[in-house]
């Protein structure tokens, strides 16, 4: 085809020229000189390498590959190495992979025993258990962080009829508080005749936009709808209203044996104390009626036993037995002087059940 396009006079002028058809004809490329590797050794040992021709290396004894295995391939291609081949200690930690998280990369290449880095979650993802530092043990990372999915980030934004999303690309997760704009197809409007609105991730959760609604017209007729303005909308006693900042509801519902935990202008979060699990939602929100959501309750997770109370136990105080856990306690052995006998104190859901007193051996099966 170059000599087509060329002309063979002037290809045969200039050679350089028919050299580069030459290796577009045959698919040719430019050799590899044999790489410099320090503390490990080349197989097969040779000066040059074919383009494509592959190239497996070791390294000597308390040294390993700067990359995975304790042996490497390089591929010549077109006159450089995939990689360059490099021994490093064996107790250094080649780099991680972490998906939906990035940490500081080392200029080496690699990292050093005892080094510990830290990872980054991407926008929308948390580290699991809070663990985001990573750190180099003998050749091992130990303790991977794991950036998972926060509870407060959102998907992808609803479907909004006659409306798309604007200046916003494509995304699977959206972190806390983003704000993503739409626009109305043309003949349709928000409240107020816009043709534009936002709504909000707000705690996992998309927001309510206001409704597209068709413009008043000879055709379709009509009037602009009402909406929420991007705020989302509850049906309280005293009618529609809309979650504002949690200032606006003055003081902050109590909850026995919870606390409020973490600081954000838009909700309350609850954390119960230890031994108690949370009934009803986590964040409590403020309605601009001046009325609070729903608020948690925290429920004891344990069965508290006064000896006192039961006559055959020993008395001892109060005893603490957690929900769903067979406690043993000493019973008063009137009629068992020689043996010392016990009752099986099962805690189900916050009740007490307590079997009959025997001994020491069969007290579970009583």
């Amino acid at each position: 085809m170059c000599l087509r396009y060329l002309g063979f006079a002037f290809l045969v002028s200039i050679p350089g020229l028919l050299h580069v058809c030459h290796g577009i004809f045959l698919g040719a490329g430019h050799s590899c000189d044999a790489p410099i590797l320090d503390d490990g050794y080349l197989v097969p040992k040779k000066t040059t390498y074919s383009h494509e021709a592959n190239l497996m290396y070791g390294c000597d004894n308390g040294r390993k590959p700067a990359v995975e295995g304790w042996w490497a391939t390089i591929i010549c291609q077109n006159g450089t190495w995939s990689h360059t081949p490099q021994c490093i200690d064996e107790q250094a930690c080649i780099p991680l992979d972490i998906p939906n998280g990035k940490y500081k990369k080392s200029p080496k290449g690699w990292y050093d025993n005892k080094q510990s880095i830290y990872i980054k979650c991407d926008k929308g993802y948390e580290s699991k258990n809070r663990d985001a530092t990573a750190i180099c043990s003998n050749g091992t990372w130990t303790s991977v962080p794991v950036c998972e999915k926060s509870i407060e980030t959102c998907g992808e934004p609803p479907k909004i009829p006659h409306a798309v999303i604007i200046h916003q690309e494509y995304q699977e997760l959206f972190a806390a508080d983003s704000e993503v704009q739409y626009e109305c197809e043309d003949g349709y409007s928000v409240e107020g005749g816009g043709t534009k609105d936002s709504i909000t991730c707000m705690s996992g959760n998309w927001t309510e936009g206001s409704t597209c609604r068709a413009r008043p017209g000879p055709v379709n007729g009509g009037s602009a709808g009402g909406g929420t303005g991007g705020r989302p909308t509850t049906s309280t006693g005293s009618g529609t209203s809309h979650i504002v900042e949690v200032k606006n509801c003055g003081q902050r519902p109590v909850v026995s044996n919870g606390d409020i935990v973490g600081d954000n202008k838009m909700f309350l979060k609850y954390q119960c104390a230890a031994w108690y699990k949370r009934v009803g939602p986590e964040r409590v929100m403020c309605y601009s009626n001046g009325m609070w959501s729903e608020v948690p309750i925290c429920k004891a997770t344990f069965c508290s036993v006064d000896t006192d109370t039961y006559p055959a136990l020993l008395s001892v105080g109060v005893q603490i037995i957690k929900d769903g856990e067979t406690g043993k306690l000493r019973c008063v052995d009137q009629d068992h002087w020689l043996t010392d006998h016990y009752s099986a104190v099962r805690c189900t859901n916050g009740k007490v059940n307590l079997s009959r007193c025997c001994g020491a051996i069969e007290w579970l099966f009583c």
